[in-house]
């Protein structure tokens, strides 16, 4: 599964699959997953790494084994238990003001891109849940969602996770499959498997991902420590600022 290059690329185009944007799409997630279910794989599961769909097949497979729309899902099991009221696949009337303006990054300027009152997100609710990259959320929810993770499933008293899963999700399972990019990868996350082996300053056991409009986010277990970078970049041009702000803020500890 890819977001449509490689060897059934015109098989990706004639579907019309070849975005990772989907919050636009018009179909439900079960007819768009049915469709996409008839292209043909780009390699043999577990041949190697592929950046694509598979967060959004995998919102789909929570549809099934739960048998709750994805957005139930996730509002009655993280969400509310965890106190994160701004992080909805759309945005209501009465947010619309909150939200940020897109900007892409283009010959080193900042150019506006969408203001809220053109986002797809305020056009809710919305009939496709994209997994992958569909929701909305703000500093203060996703920071309460790192620091569950950081506390092996469990915040303020309410467990999301147990925590040989949160061990199992935060392993590296692909080793040098994993590409380029990442010293290894888990379960929706880079792994940082060894000391330098993201050539940056970090932790063993550190994993984190970043998101559609280039926020950033890294979880470190030994220092106790979440570094997350909320923007509005599509495109986002080649910036390097995430690299710098946790190379700051690495930096920055003393004991």
């Amino acid at each position: 599964m890819s977001y449509g290059a490689g060897p059934a690329e015109a098989a990706y185009r004639a579907a019309g699959m070849t975005d990772w944007y989907l919050i636009g799409n018009d179909e439900t997630l079960a007819a768009w997953i049915d469709r996409f279910a008839a292209l043909p794989l780009q390699s043999q599961p577990g041949e190697r790494f592929i950046y694509g769909y598979a967060t959004d097949v995998l919102g789909r497979l929570v549809e099934v084994v739960s048998g709750q729309p994805l957005d139930v899902f996730i509002k009655t099991r993280i969400t509310d238990p965890l106190r994160m009221p701004d992080t909805a696949f759309s945005v209501p009337p009465e947010k619309v003001a909150r939200l940020a303006n897109v900007y892409g990054l283009e010959g080193g300027q900042l150019k506006l891109m969408e203001t809220p009152a053109r986002s797809d997100f305020v056009k809710g609710p919305r009939k496709l849940l994209s997994g992958g990259a569909g929701m909305v959320s703000t500093a203060g929810d996703y920071t309460r969602f790192l620091q569950m993770l950081l506390n092996k499933g469990q915040l303020d008293g309410v467990r999301i996770l147990g925590p040989k899963t949160v061990e199992l999700m935060t392993a590296d399972h692909l080793g040098p499959k994993s590409g380029d990019n990442a010293d290894g990868f888990g379960l929706g996350f880079w792994v940082n498997v060894k000391r330098g082996g993201f050539k940056e300053l970090g932790s063993e056991g550190a994993f984190g991902w970043g998101s559609a409009y280039f926020p950033q986010y890294t979880v470190d277990p030994k220092e106790r420590l979440v570094i997350l970078l909320m923007t509005q970049l599509r495109p986002a041009g080649g910036s390097t600022l995430s690299q710098r702000v946790k190379g700051l803020t690495y930096q920055a500890l003393i004991k």
